[in-house]
């Protein structure tokens, strides 16, 4: 497996060398929405570890991972009124991993609403922001 590149977009938007819409920071994970968001609120939630991805991140550095991703897919559940959530997580190129920096995608549903594909539309700033704002005052109760 190739190596972690430390200057990858993720890596990046933690230096604060690129700014994101933040929705939850602690001294061990970042969320922020995707700006190319496939369905509202569509957020990554990514360890500040160095991890290229699930297979080479320290077990504990997973766990924490997978506790701070299961609470922002609960607020942005309330907050979207999803009917479901979606919890993606992809491995090497192969598997569709495109930013090879360990991420969850935590992507609330709308029953009949398909998603957008990938990477394919730019959202609105003042959008992301109005989001970012709500998802991050749900996630602070």
């Amino acid at each position: 497996m190739p190596s972690y590149d430390a200057n990858n977009v993720f890596a990046k938007i933690l230096r604060g060398e690129f700014s994101a819409y933040k929705v939850y920071e602690d001294d061990k994970v970042l969320a922020f929405l995707d700006i190319m968001p496939q369905a509202a609120g569509h957020t990554l939630v990514v360890p500040k570890a160095a991890a290229r991805n699930f297979l080479d991140v320290e077990p504990d550095d997973l766990a924490y991972l997978i506790k701070i991703t299961q609470k922002i897919a609960k607020a942005a559940n309330s907050v979207f009124a999803a009917d479901g959530i979606n919890i993606f997580q992809f491995n090497e190129p192969a598997a569709g991993q495109t930013v090879f920096h360990l991420h969850f995608h935590v992507i609330p549903r709308k029953e009949g609403v398909p998603l957008k594909p990938p990477a394919s539309v730019r959202e609105d700033p003042a959008i992301l922001a109005d989001q970012a704002a709500r998802l991050a005052a749900a996630l602070k109760t």
